[in-house]
């Protein structure tokens, strides 16, 4: 039995009811609308503690433009390092271009979706291309952008 909520919390100063006849309001004390409102604090605090981010911060996450700056060391060059690097970049969706350098290295610039940009860092670090060797991945110069700069993936002679 729940114990007895005290007065009514739709009453007015001079006594009258302002809820509805047969409402629930006098069955229900105030204390278990806070209790429900603590469960759905704790519930939220969980699914945030398991994908690391407030639940609602995932959609507007997922649609922020980034730009990034990287560049490959290994064996990039004579491989179609930037054949695979232009096909990964255009079937994720994402602009931008890679070029070789003097360097004997790959460099270049990716932009789009964070979560699509991320992918393709995970591939330039892990992946390239079948013949490649990556012995390191540089990436800096990371910023939000508010629109893209490029309207596709080049390859740069």
């Amino acid at each position: 039995m729940l114990p007895d909520p005290g007065p009514c919390p739709c009453l007015t100063k001079g006594g009258a009811r302002r809820c509805a006849p047969g409402s629930s309001c006098r069955k229900i004390p105030a204390s278990a609308g806070l209790a429900g409102v603590g469960l759905l604090i704790a519930f939220l605090s969980t699914l945030a503690a398991l994908y690391g981010r407030a639940p609602d911060s995932s959609m507007a996450e997922e649609n922020t433009l980034i730009s990034v700056d990287y560049e490959i060391f290994g064996k990039v060059q004579g491989v179609f390092f930037r054949k695979h690097t232009q096909a990964e970049g255009k079937k994720l969706g994402l602009v931008g271009w890679v070029q070789n350098t003097d360097r004997g290295t790959v460099q270049g610039q990716l932009q789009g979706p964070i979560s699509k940009v991320r992918h393709m860092q995970e591939w330039l670090e892990t992946s390239g291309s079948p013949k490649s060797h990556i012995d390191k991945a540089n990436f800096n110069n990371e910023k939000v952008i508010s629109k893209l700069d490029y309207s596709d993936f080049q390859i740069v002679k």
